[in-house]
């Protein structure tokens, strides 16, 4: 199973709300709300990964002294859920698990996304690729259909605003 190593951002603006992307029709995980970002290149750093991504994405510009790292997570797409954990076997709790299929994705993948936060950039943000993009509270953000991977940031994001 493939690993991806992804950075992505919570843009936090003065009323302490984030900026959310949806993902556009034809992506997998479709009509997903994320934080904005993307994968890591080989020979990138996480930081310059976001600053590049952050561009192209949403035109603006940030400086690596404007990211302070944040939450990170683990999470495995697959198409059947784990029966234990590996090593110890504990059991899984799979009550929230969805089918990696069902969100069009094809192959199973681990992710490893590291969020960062950023409260200042140069530009305003706009959609450049197609994704809608809102300005929303954490308590807003809960209500958004999110990947799995999104939602355990959401609830560590609360205790760094």
């Amino acid at each position: 199973m493939k690993t991806f190593l992804v950075a992505a951002v919570a843009l936090i603006d003065v009323d302490k709300r984030i900026l959310m992307a949806r993902r556009p029709e034809g992506k997998a995980m479709a009509g997903l709300w994320e934080f904005p970002g993307g994968k890591v290149e080989a020979g990138e750093s996480p930081e310059a990964a976001l600053m590049r991504e952050l561009h192209e994405e949403l035109g603006i510009e940030v400086c690596h002294s404007c990211l302070s790292a944040g939450p990170f997570v683990s999470h495995y797409y697959t198409h059947e859920p784990p029966k234990e954990e590996p090593g110890c076997g504990c059991p899984v709790d799979v009550k929230d698990f969805i089918p990696a299929h069902k969100m069009g994705v094809k192959e199973e993948f681990h992710l490893l996304m590291m969020l960062y936060l950023c409260r200042k950039w140069k530009g305003v943000p706009h959609a450049k690729e197609g994704q809608t993009l809102v300005w929303r509270t954490l308590g807003e953000i809960r209500a958004l259909p999110l990947p799995p991977a999104d939602k355990p940031l959401v609830s560590a994001l609360q205790h760094l605003l």
